[in-house]
Order: structure tokens, then sequence, then C-alpha cells
């Protein structure tokens, strides 16, 4: 089935019965109003027991009557809101059910939840297209009395007036679009108009009925003490939960950089579960940490395909020799692209399938009731970087089964945090000592040279990620050095990205040369990949410099 996409910008005014609508014409911006038009409108809208969507600020609704009958979603965007449309199609057994494609779009919030209706709202609607000089619209102005039912227990019927002032498409981001939506606001509320409270005609019409319906698990508060590291850890959590569900509908419509954004928030919150191990604990942890893992790197495919499709691109575009013959650079310009396409619709079947959902709600119910560890024990010499002292070492001499168990070193959960982010430390300068040591070791192959390299990335993203939970759950400012791993992993990325392009050109002219085809060209953007990886490589002693300097100032950087 077909979904529309409309980009919605809207301001809404709460108007009394008696209130008389002025002449829009009066506004600089509106020449003459294009038409006027009567609807009667009906709509029900859906959404799970515990309202999932309407708490996101997301609206489900079958609508009858007007120009687009059917089933419609509104979404939150950056400006006003996305809304899309779907036809209304035929009821089965006398039952009409949301169309799959349209509920994609809120998968990740709804899951298999069940979707019932929860509100119906009738509107008397008088619309008028307002338009420029020169008969171009530039809004429409909704003058609406509504009759709606909350569907909820303890729901009620009310009735209220309102108008709503739309901005075209075409006008939203543009100055004219502003200002015409600043003087309408400002003749309005001269006519005796208020702006509305309610964000929408369902919020309106539920009211105090939301009251009555339960709470979605992610939105209940666990017993923590908000001052605590543990509580610290929730909220981060918390964040790294809203950014994955947040790209989940991105990365289905396939927005630009959805599938990176998307990627990135999966090992965040991975990566952060791992540096809070001690605080939590449990099966329930191991089986996430290994889902995200699994999601990660399916993610993965799609976005090298992505990535190493741009910059093909950007090698054909900077290459002027005319060296390169037609059919080479169909494929290289084309090949990756399908492939691709490929991987993310194998994204978007693992997003629709339960194990991802099940994944889901389990973070959902850790969020709810956190698995907090007991007694936490460190080795050695994570005792000596939390705390500074030594644990008490076996030998001969000692008699460990009389030793009084307030001997062993019982950290706070701060402390615990702390350890995890100096033992990240000390692994990204081994793998430091390893990739400078071995760069000129031509006893390896150059992929196993680079690959040190790329260990070096993965341990600057640990550590980044480690840096950015310890930040957000406990007293120590980690910001600096958050900035100086995100820099040298970028830089260090940017050499990845020449690496994995390279390793397809190589598959690329393989398969050229099995058709019989040219391989020449491939062998010249080889060889530039190589050169644009040993620029990005330029920055990596300074890199890690900044490293080594901002992990050097946290002790005297902790928060009074």
């Amino acid at each position: 089935m077909a979904i529309n996409k409309f980009h919605e910008v809207e301001i809404k005014f709460a108007v009394d019965g008696a209130t008389t609508v002025p002449d829009l014409t009066r506004l600089p911006e509106v020449e003459s109003i294009g038409s006027t038009r009567e609807h009667r409108l009906s709509a029900i809208y859906y959404d799970t027991r515990d309202l999932r969507l309407t708490r996101e600020k997301i609206t489900l609704r079958r609508r009858t009557g007007g120009e687009d009958d059917g089933w419609h979603i509104k979404l939150p965007a950056d400006s006003g809101r996305i809304e899309l449309h779907a036809e209304l199609g035929d009821p089965v057994n006398g039952v009409y059910h949301v169309p799959d494609d349209l509920l994609a779009q809120v998968r990740a919030i709804v899951r298999n939840h069940e979707l019932a209706p929860v509100a119906q709202v009738d509107n008397h609607r008088t619309e008028s297209t307002l338009c420029l000089a020169d008969g171009t619209p530039i809004g429409e102005f909704c003058d609406d009395r509504v009759t709606a039912w909350s569907l909820l227990p303890g729901g009620a019927q009310t009735s209220w007036r309102e108008c709503e002032v739309e901005l075209a498409e075409p006008m939203i981001g543009t100055d004219i679009g502003a200002d015409f939506l600043h003087s309408i606001t400002e003749l309005l509320i001269g006519a005796g108009a208020r702006r509305s409270s309610s964000p929408s005609k369902l919020a309106a019409a539920l009211g105090d009925s939301v009251d009555h319906a339960p709470v979605p698990a992610h939105l209940r508060d666990p017993d923590l003490d908000e001052d605590s590291a543990a509580a610290g850890v929730i909220t981060a959590l918390r964040a790294n939960r809203d950014k994955l569900i947040e790209y989940d509908p991105k990365v289905r419509r396939d927005e630009w950089d959805s599938v990176h954004q998307m990627r990135v928030a999966t090992r965040e919150l991975r990566s952060h579960m791992e540096t809070f191990d001690g605080v939590l604990a449990g099966e329930a942890i191991k089986q996430l940490l290994a889902e995200l893992k699994i999601l990660a790197s399916i993610l993965g495919r799609a976005r090298d395909a992505e990535v190493v499709e741009e910059r093909f691109h950007a090698l054909l575009d900077a290459e002027d020799s005319d060296v390169i013959d037609a059919t080479a650079r169909e494929h290289i310009r084309e090949d990756m692209g399908a492939e691709y396409r490929r991987a993310h619709r194998h994204v978007v079947a693992a997003l629709d399938s339960d194990r991802y959902l099940d994944m889901l709600d389990a973070i959902d119910e850790l969020l709810a009731d956190p698995p907090l560890a007991g007694a936490h024990r460190l080795d050695e010499d994570e005792v000596t970087a939390a705390t500074g002292r030594h644990a008490a070492t076996d030998d001969a001499d000692t008699d460990t089964s009389a030793a009084p168990a307030e001997e062993e070193p019982e950290l706070s959960p701060e402390e615990v945090l702390l350890s995890h982010l100096e033992e990240a430390y000390r692994k990204l300068l081994k793998r430091h000592r390893r990739a400078v040591d071995n760069w000129d070791n031509h006893e390896l192959t150059l992929h196993e040279r680079e690959d040190y390299f790329h260990d070096m990335r993965k341990s600057a993203k640990k550590l980044r990620y480690a840096a950015e939970a310890v930040g957000a759950a406990t007293r120590v400012k980690t910001k600096r050095l958050y900035k100086a791993c995100k820099d040298l992993q970028s830089s260090l990325g940017d050499f990845q990205d020449s690496v994995t392009s390279r390793d397809k050109l190589v598959h690329l002219a393989q398969a050229a040369d099995r058709r019989g085809e040219s391989t020449f060209a491939y062998g010249l953007l080889y060889q530039r990949e190589r050169f644009l990886g040993l620029q990005a490589l330029e920055e990596y002693k300074d890199g890690v410099k900044q490293i080594k300097a901002s992990f050097g100032r946290l002790k005297l950087t902790k928060k009074k």
C-alpha cells in the first residue's frame, strides 16, 4: 500500500463560540481567499492500552470526510510534524486494521501490543485557502467546531472550538512563511483568540482520562536515590534507549544518515552497559549485550555499503583524466548502491522481527526495574585504578581462608565506573603501542598492519563511550576526554573507510576480470584510496597526545 508523506507546520488557537474570525486579507502576505469549503470529519484515534503513541506525541487515526479520507500518522519533527497518509482500505470481518506499511513507522513504540480505539473526534470544519498576490497558496485557515469522546475508562464527551493555521508545504522554512505565521498570530489574538494549550485534538479529547491508563515500563521511575550513581546509570541508559527508538522509523524510511545514527545508538547503549558492569549485573544484561551486538552487525553491513558508495562517487567526481572507461564507471557508481539496498532490506526485516521487539521490551523492563549488582569484587589492577589500594595477594604464608571479609575492597558504584574508565584507557594505550610498533613491520601484510589501527579506533570508541557514561552517571567531568576520543575516532574512521573502500575495489576488479573487462580503473582508484588513508593517519599522533592529556586531567576536574 502506498504511503504519502507530508511536512506539517501549524499553529492552533482556542476561540470562544461567538468569536468572529477577522478579515484575513488584512494580513500583509495574503492577497485573497482562494477557496472556502466545509467538511464533516470524523476520526477514530488508535493507541495501545498504556497510550504509548500519545505519550510520544504521536497520533494515529482513521478519518472519513474531507479530501484526505484514510489512515494518518503524525510524527514529531525538528520543525512541525511529519504526516503520513495511507488509503482507508476495506474492513476485514467488519474491522478496520492499520495498514502494515503505516504501522511500521511506529513499530518500535507499539511493538506487539494491540492497537485499539481510544477516542472519537467529530469536526465541522470551515477551511479557507489563503493566497499570495500571484495566487500561490501560502496556507490554510481552518475554523473547527469539535465534539469528542474519550473511549478510555473515566472518559467523557467534550466540545470546543479551535482554529488552525497550517503553512503550505512549499512555504515551510521560508522568510515569507515565518512572517505569515507571525502576522496571523497577532491578528487572531487581537480578535480574541488564544494560543491553544493542547498539542492536539486527541489530547483535548482524552483529557484527564489518560490518568486511568497504565504507564509503560520505560516511563516508570525505579526506586533509586536520585542523586546516586545508580540513578545516573539509568538516566544515561534511558537516553540511549530513546535515541535508538528515535532512529528506528527514520531507518525504515531510509532517511539520510539514519542507518549510521541508529548503529551509533546501538553501540553506545551496548558500550554503556559494559561500562556499567558492576553497578548492573545479571543474565538480562548479558542477553541484551549479545542482542545489541547482533543488531549493530546488521546495521554495520548497510552502513559500510553506504559509506563505500559515497566514497566511490567522490572518487569518480574527482577523477578528471578521462581514463576510466564507461563500463567500469557504471559498475563503480552503481554496484555499491545495489548492495546497500539489499543490506537495507535486511535491516528492515530485522527491525520487524519479534527478536528485535523483544529486545526493546527487555531494555524497557531494565529501566523500570534495574538489576543492581551487589558488592563488586575487582582484580588487583582494577582496585588500584579505582582506589589507589592494592588487593591482598595469595602466597604460601597467607591463610586466605581466615582472612576477614572486610579486608576485601568493596567499591562504590562511582568507583566501579571509574575502574572501567581506567581499564578502557589502559587498553587504548596498549593497542596504540602495538599499532605504532608494527606499522613498519614488513613481516606482516599491509592488512595486518592496518588492522592494528582499526583496533585502535575501536579502543578510542570504547574509551569515548566509557567517558560519556561516567560523565553522565558520576561527578567526574569527562567532556574533554570524550571530545579527544571522538576526534581520534573520526580520523581513524576516515582511515578505515579508505581500507574498506579498497577492499571493495579489489572485489569489483576481480568481478570485472571474470567478465573479461579492463581492470585499470579499479587499480587507479585503489591507489587514490591508499593515499587518502595515509593522509587520514597524519592526525593520529596528535590525537593520541590529546587523549593522554585529557585523561591526565580527570583527577583534577571532579565536581565539588
